[in-house]
């Protein structure tokens, strides 16, 4: 038995005219706005207003970075602007370099780092603990 696999399921369906349904709200919200900015606003700000509200109407609904629309650049920002940003810097540690020690002819040198007791009961308990959970 043969099955049809839909092809396409990334594209939107275009609904009201060579729009999709968000494409169609974006300017409907936007030539709405603009009305109501040129309602309500006095008359030498209003146009200035009413160029930002369909700017924006605009670039979401054509607008397009990356093939990702608008919308998806705007939210992103917004979650950047208004998300925490906590950085966390540690300082390394310093290394100390060893002053070397001359050595005999015949004697290996092998420079054996210092352990405190803490450390190594540390070093012994987790390979114990490792062994036991094997």
């Amino acid at each position: 038995m043969q099955f049809q696999v839909p092809q396409y399921i990334d594209v939107e369906d275009k609904i009201f005219g060579p729009f999709t349904f968000k494409q169609f709200i974006y300017l409907f919200g936007g030539v709405g706005g603009a009305f109501l900015a040129y309602a309500w606003i006095p008359t030498p700000l209003n146009f200035p207003v009413m160029a930002l509200i369909g700017g924006a109407a605009a670039a979401l609904t054509f607008y397009k970075v990356n093939n990702r629309p608008f919308s998806f650049v705007m939210e992103a920002a917004f979650r950047y602007f208004m998300g925490s940003k906590l950085y966390i810097w540690e300082k390394g540690k310093k290394r100390q370099i060893n002053a070397i020690t001359e050595t005999k002819p015949g004697e290996l040198s092998v420079n054996m780092p210092k352990i405190s007791r803490s450390q190594l009961k540390d070093l012994a308990w987790s390979l114990d603990v490792r062994e036991n959970i094997k």
